[in-house]
């Protein structure tokens, strides 16, 4: 592991933190040190049963690791482990969150609305549904058939009919099969994705915000993975880059800062265009806390207790990270999209292997197969490839995609188009992945002559 400048950081900070309530009366016993760094201890190795998540080598899942700063500032705050439901519980960590919640919003040009953090994002996307049926009981929700598997169950929870929509050759919403069924007139609200978990592919919201501009739906957009993109428009290709420019014509938005916003599980953000949907928060408990008159985020949330550990450490990393263009946090989703870019190119002139058809990855996320006659022979290959890149240190993912999505690049006559077939995906999501580009093409070779041949 590369040396941890944190400690002594946080042990200058710490004291800082108690010379501030230094004058109150010493109380309680002293810790069982001892009893202490056993226990440590077995957990340091216990912990050692992981992937190294946080080395560029690791290049599988959404896994990348916080930022030093953000551990600092989140292990300083466990100092008073406050409570952001409300202000008596988090008074400095809630006016932090919305400071830094208030940054996020203004990515997508927002500076009136409602927003808050969440415990991650299936809560931040269940908040945005529920909105969504609160205005529109009974309608459907309908998303693409890439789109995260938790809208088809978040909407089961909330018992509003859930339809999913086709999606093309790179993963992304059909829009003429999405037309076909909000002209139906049961849509309530278009579940847009921008960054879907398997291939990283960014629907077309353009054309979707086209279409409700005729049918008058709502759109809620699911950047847990991709928002920050935002960042880098220059850096994308034309369709995706045409997605970003409008995201802020969205009804909601919902973007991870535990993925690419550098923070600790778990992390989440829920932000609506409209603040007067706060309405339908709107709780009167006999048991809240009434020592502030000033709106606290337990009325603007469904969840009660949050960490204000994770506001803190978010605050902290976007003082020193500003969500601007141009700047260093902006640079580092650009050096991962690019190495995205260049590991798919490798793939691409490798006889070995077969990228999507339909072109190259669309933000960080490269997916491919291995060339065989069949589906199966492709997944069984796919399947040992990653073990051999795993012996070799090198950590990729393996996900099911339509074999069609490579049909017109397979050979003629392979047949098996039409089900699944087992891939290999690597995540390029920490700026370091664009140098160690070369390390890691060298292990997927040389995982490959053994598994393949040359």
């Amino acid at each position: 592991m590369p040396h941890d400048p944190v400690p002594a950081l946080l042990a200058r900070a710490t004291q800082l933190l108690e010379a501030e309530f230094a004058l109150l009366p010493e109380f309680g016993a002293a810790p069982d040190l001892a009893g202490m760094e056993r226990v440590l201890e077995a957990t340091a190795r216990r912990l050692a049963d992981n992937y190294p998540y946080f080395h560029p080598l690791y290049a599988g899942q959404m896994l990348k690791p916080p930022h030093p700063v953000a551990r600092a500032a989140y292990a300083l705050a466990m100092t008073l482990n406050p409570n952001n439901h409300a202000r008596d519980g988090g008074r400095a960590s809630s006016a932090m969150e919305m400071e830094a919640v208030a940054q996020i919003a203004g990515m997508f040009g927002w500076t009136e609305f409602l927003g808050h953090l969440t415990s991650g994002g299936t809560f931040a996307n269940l908040e945005a549904l529920w909105v969504a049926g609160r205005l529109a009981p009974g309608r459907r929700i309908v998303g693409s058939e890439q789109a995260h598997y938790t809208h088809r169950r978040i909407s089961g929870v909330l018992q509003l009919p859930y339809a999913g929509i086709a999606a093309d050759s790179r993963g992304r919403m059909d829009v003429d099969a999405l037309e076909a069924e909000v002209r139906k007139g049961d849509v309530g609200a278009v579940v847009v994705t921008l960054g879907t978990t398997a291939a990283g592919a960014v629907d077309p919201l353009d054309r979707v915000l086209e279409l409700r501009r005729r049918y008058g739906f709502r759109v809620h957009v699911d950047a847990a993975y991709g928002g920050y993109f935002r960042l880098i428009p220059e850096a994308l290709d034309e369709p995706a880059r045409r997605a970003y420019a409008v995201l802020g014509e969205a009804d909601s938005i919902v973007i991870d800062p535990h993925k690419h916003g550098l923070q600790p599980y778990g992390c989440g953000c829920v932000l609506f265009r409209d603040p007067s949907v706060g309405r339908f928060y709107k709780h009167d408990s006999p048991y809240t806390y009434f020592t502030s008159k000033q709106l606290h985020l337990g009325e603007i949330s469904l969840e009660c207790s949050r960490a204000g550990a994770s506001a803190v450490a978010l605050w902290a990393t976007q003082q020193l990270l500003p969500l601007v263009e141009g700047g260093e946090f902006a640079r580092g989703l650009a050096r991962g999209r690019a190495a995205a870019l260049e590991l798919d190119r490798r793939l691409r002139a490798d006889a070995h292997f077969e990228p999507l058809a339909a072109g190259g990855p669309e933000l960080d996320i490269v997916v491919w197969k291995l060339r065989a006659p069949t589906a199966e022979q492709a997944s069984e290959l796919a399947r040992k490839l990653f073990a051999a890149c795993a012996a070799r240190d090198l950590h990729l993912a393996l996900v099911q995609l339509p074999h069609s999505w490579f049909a017109p690049a397979s050979p003629a006559g392979s047949g098996n188009h039409e089900g699944p077939v087992t891939c290999l995906r690597s995540v390029l999501m920490k700026p370091e992945h664009e140098a160690w580009l070369q390390r890691i093409w060298e292990r997927l070779s040389a995982a490959c002559a053994e598994t393949v041949g040359e």
